[in-house]
């Protein structure tokens, strides 16, 4: 009888580890599920984008994700994106910019490569930034000891409102500007190949 209850015993303890193993696999699953989850739902509101330039020897490829003014304020103290503050410059994950050949920045050489870039908005003009570590998720992990370059450009308030953050590409006389499209804010970023 005794060795009887030791068995049952032994397999109830069983019984409850297992239960507990199957329940503790579901909780992971369903974080992960939710997680997932977040991140395509963030995407369906702020959706992937592309901006590419391919002209006269220079090609620029940034893949960016477009977050929506609706209604609020944008840059600034009560802004969504403050002022003095390193930004992913979009939404979801940082910015990523492709240069197939070394560019000029402001007299400054960005050699060829693939970059995150981040920017710092600010009243007068923003900081442009170039980092060399890939896929970040937001600027939570921005590191400043693995910035390739920086460069300041002035920004520009227009008359127009831009509800979906936008970059493209103008060209001017000698260079081409990837321009930086949102709420009433303008940033030219001006690039040109490195003679």
């Amino acid at each position: 009888m005794a060795l009887f209850l030791w068995m049952n015993m032994e397999y109830i303890k069983l019984t409850t580890i297992k239960k507990g193993i199957i329940f503790a696999g579901i909780c992971v699953a369903l974080l992960v599920t939710i997680s997932i989850g977040d991140r395509m739902l963030t995407k369906r509101f702020s959706p992937e984008a592309q901006a590419i330039y391919e002209r006269g020897g220079l090609s620029l490829v940034v893949d960016y994700c477009q977050p929506s003014k609706n209604g609020r304020d944008i840059f600034g103290l009560s802004g969504l994106v403050p002022y003095g503050e390193v930004w992913r410059t979009g939404a979801n994950e940082a910015t990523q910019v492709s240069i197939a050949s070394d560019v000029v920045l402001s007299d400054k050489i960005l050699p060829a490569g693939t970059y995150t870039m981040f920017t710092i908005p600010d009243e007068e003009g923003w900081t442009i930034i170039f980092n060399e570590e890939l896929d970040q998720w937001g600027a939570f992990d921005y590191d400043e000891q693995f910035d390739v370059l920086r460069v300041q450009v002035p920004k520009q308030s227009t008359d127009e409102i831009v509800e979906q953050f936008t970059i493209g590409f103008v060209e001017t006389d000698s260079l081409v500007n990837m321009e930086l499209r949102w709420d009433n804010t303008l940033v030219s970023v001006p690039f040109s190949l490195e003679q």
